[in-house]
C-alpha cells in the first residue's frame, strides 16, 4: 500500500501535476482504478492543500447497472465529505461516426474539460494506469501509428488532465484496494470481447507476455515514455519550423512544396501533420498514408495536383500546397461600383485597392501607369477575375489572357478566384499585380489621371 502511495507521490512531483491549493476533480467511475485514485489522492491531498471534487458520468449504456454505479460513487463521495457532480449522457444517441467506445471516450472528455474551460476546476485527475498505457501502445502499434501515436497516454495534457496512477500496474491497484478493504464496482462490459481493447487486454497481451516477454507491460509502457520524450523534442522543433514554413491564408494553411521536399523526412512528416492539425483542428483518422500523399505531392517537380486527407481538400499549385477544410467555402465572385477617390478592401484577400485623382499639368513625367480620367465617364467597378479575361497590359503589344499572366507570375489556383480587376463598362482598365491597361493610360491630352494603388502584396507574395 505504501509503495503505491510513494510511487504516485513521485509521479505527481516528476510531472508537476499539481500546484498548491488547486481545485482537483477526480474522475470516478466506480471501478477499481478510479476508486484507488480517489483514495490515494485523499491521502496525498494535504501535501499540496488540494481541494478534491468527485466527477461521475453515467453513459446510460447498462441500464440499472449504470444507475447503481452512479449511486455507488455518490455514496463514496459523501462518505469522504466530498462534493459530487453527476452527469448523464445517452452515448448511443451521440455516436455519429464513432464506435461506442470512441463515443463514450469523447463524452467523458467533454464532461471533464467543461469543468476546466469554465474555471470551476484547475485539474481533473483520471485513473489510467501503466497497464492502460501498455494496452494503448500495443493497440496503436497494431493500427500502424508512428511515434506520436506510440506516445500513448500522456501523464499531463495541456488542457489540465492528469494521470497520477500512470506508473502503477493494475495488479498493484487491486492489491492496494484489498489491503485497504475498499469495495469497487465491476463493469461487465470490460469482459466483452467485441471491443478491440478488451481482446488486447484479455487475450493478446496475456499471450504475448506468456510466450514472448514476461515484462511486456513494462516494456510497452517504457516505449510510451520514450515516444513522449521524442515528441516533446519534436514539438519544440516543429514549433520553430511552423513559424517560418507554414502560413495562413483565410481559413486555409499553406506550405511551400520546395521547403517540405528539402527537409529531412522526419521533420517534413511532422510539419505536415502540424499543418493538417491547424487546418482541420485535429488529427483524427489521419494516418501514415495520408501524410505520405502530401510528401509525394511536395516532391513532384511542379505543376498541380491533390491529395486525399479526411475532412480536407489538399491542392498543390506551382510551389504552394494548400490545406483547407472540405466544407470551407471555395470563394465566389464579387462585383461592386467604385467611387473616386476611395479605398476598398478586396474580398477574400488581405489587400486593399486605393484610387487617387491627380492633375496632369506639369506631372506627365511622374504619371507612368496612371489611367486617363474624365469625371463624366462610365462608372468604375471592382470585380473578381473571370476565366477568359484579357487585356493589353503595359509593355504588351497585344491583349493577353490574365490566365497566362497568372501562370507567368506563378499565382496559385485558389488565389486567382479573388484576384481584383477594375473595369470601365466591359473593358478591363487595371488588373492587380499587372498594372493598368495600355489602352487607357493618361497622356499629354489628359486633364486628370487616376492612380490605382495596392495596399498589401499580390503577385510578388506568391512567386516561388
Amino acid at each position: 500500500m505504501w509503495v503505491v502511495l510513494e510511487r504516485v507521490r513521485q509521479t505527481v512531483c516528476r510531472y508537476g501535476m499539481f500546484a498548491p491549493a488547486q481545485r482537483v476533480g477526480v474522475a470516478v467511475s466506480g471501478g477499481a482504478d478510479s476508486v484507488c485514485l480517489l483514495d490515494v489522492l485523499m491521502a496525498l491531498a494535504p501535501q499540496w492543500d488540494l481541494r478534491l471534487t468527485v466527477l461521475h458520468l453515467d453513459h446510460q449504456l447498462r441500464g440499472a447497472d449504470s444507475a447503481q454505479d452512479a449511486e455507488f460513487v455518490r455514496q463514496l463521495a459523501a462518505s469522504l465529505g466530498l462534493e459530487f457532480h453527476l452527469s448523464r449522457v445517452d452515448v448511443r444517441a451521440m455516436r455519429r461516426e464513432d464506435n461506442l467506445e470512441q463515443a463514450a471516450r469523447r463524452a467523458r472528455r467533454e464532461f471533464f474539460l467543461g469543468f476546466l474551460r469554465e474555471g470551476r476546476l484547475d485539474r481533473v485527475a483520471l485513473g489510467h494506469t501503466r497497464s492502460d498505457q501498455a494496452e494503448t501502445v500495443l493497440f496503436r502499434f497494431l493500427r500502424g501509428s508512428g511515434t506520436a501515436g506510440l506516445a500513448g497516454i500522456w501523464p499531463v495534457t495541456p488542457e489540465g488532465l492528469v494521470r497520477p496512477l500512470i506508473e502503477v500496474d493494475r495488479s498493484e491497484v487491486i492489491e492496494y484496494l484489498t489491503a485497504r478493504g475498499l469495495p469497487w464496482r465491476e463493469d461487465a462490459s470490460n469482459q466483452d470481447r467485441s471491443f478491440a481493447r478488451n481482446r488486447i487486454r484479455h487475450e493478446l497481451l496475456p499471450a504475448l507476455t506468456r510466450d514472448w516477454n514476461s515484462a511486456l507491460c513494462q516494456t510497452l509502457a517504457q516505449t510510451g515514455v520514450l515516444a513522449q520524450e521524442d515528441e516533446q523534442y519534436w514539438n519544440g522543433e516543429i514549433g520553430r519550423l511552423e513559424a517560418s514554413q507554414l502560413r495562413t491564408w483565410g481559413s486555409s494553411v499553406l506550405a511551400r512544396a520546395s521547403a517540405l521536399s528539402q527537409l529531412p523526412p522526419a521533420a517534413a512528416r511532422r510539419l505536415i501533420r502540424r499543418a493538417i492539425e491547424r487546418a482541420r483542428g485535429d488529427l483524427r483518422g489521419v494516418d501514415f498514408g495520408h501524410v505520405e500523399q502530401i510528401m509525394r505531392l511536395a516532391r513532384r517537380r511542379g505543376g498541380h495536383g491533390g491529395a486525399q486527407v479526411p475532412g480536407l481538400r489538399v491542392v498543390r499549385s506551382f510551389d504552394w500546397i494548400r490545406l483547407a477544410e472540405s466544407a470551407a467555402p471555395q470563394g465566389c465572385g464579387y462585383r461592386f461600383e467604385l467611387a473616386v477617390p476611395g479605398r476598398y478592401p478586396v474580398p477574400g484577400m488581405d489587400v486593399e485597392v486605393s484610387l487617387t485623382l491627380l492633375e496632369v499639368e506639369n506631372r506627365y513625367n511622374t504619371m507612368v501607369g496612371d489611367l486617363n480620367w474624365s469625371p463624366g465617364g462610365q462608372t468604375l467597378q471592382l470585380r473578381s477575375w473571370r476565366p477568359g479575361d484579357r487585356y493589353r497590359a503595359m509593355g504588351h503589344a497585344r491583349q493577353v489572357k490574365l490566365k497566362r499572366l497568372f501562370q507567368q507570375a506563378r499565382i496559385p489556383l485558389w488565389v486567382r478566384r479573388f484576384w481584383p480587376i477594375i473595369t470601365r463598362g466591359e473593358a478591363i482598365i487595371w488588373a492587380g499585380g499587372f498594372g493598368s491597361s495600355a489602352d487607357h493610360l493618361a497622356g499629354p491630352a489628359s486633364q486628370m489621371a487616376l492612380r490605382v494603388g495596392v495596399v498589401g502584396q499580390l503577385a510578388d507574395d506568391w512567386r516561388s
